[in-house]
């Protein structure tokens, strides 16, 4: 009667094995698919507009602060180093789109280089960004 008792609570266990390897898999694929936001680092004052849109989400984001500073991926850049940094950015990630936070008090000229910079690492789509009013 023992042995009968032994095999019954063998023959019900439960192997788990199967449904870690599912959950596992599962994990691997969420981060594998999943997009990371290279954010500028810092916040700007962006000025107001009455007609700003909201677009698509980027991946990327420059910022340029008042007194000329550009920042990507959490750290200053040089101006003439944009457009290598965007292409290092680009090889982890591939995007065709860029938001400018331009500090409201930026010089244009500043803004301008960027954009050529931007251009020349093969974006085309420029986004500026702007708080509504």
């Amino acid at each position: 009667m023992a042995r009968k008792r032994l095999r019954e609570e063998e023959e019900a266990t439960l192997d788990m094995t199967p449904m870690l390897d599912i959950v596992f898999i599962m994990l691997i694929f969420f981060i594998v698919t999943t997009s990371f936001v290279k954010e500028a680092g810092i916040d700007v004052n962006r000025p107001e507009a009455s007609q700003a849109t909201q677009k698509p989400s980027a991946n990327i984001f420059i910022a340029i602060r008042e007194n000329g500073e550009v920042w990507m991926d959490r750290r200053q850049v040089d101006i003439e180093r944009v457009a290598a940094n965007l292409e290092r950015l680009l090889a982890e990630q591939p995007t065709d789109m860029v938001v400018i936070q331009a500090d409201e008090g930026a010089r244009h000229g500043i803004v301008v280089r960027v954009m050529d910079q931007i251009k020349e690492a093969g974006i085309a789509q420029i986004s500026i960004a702007a708080e509504n009013d």
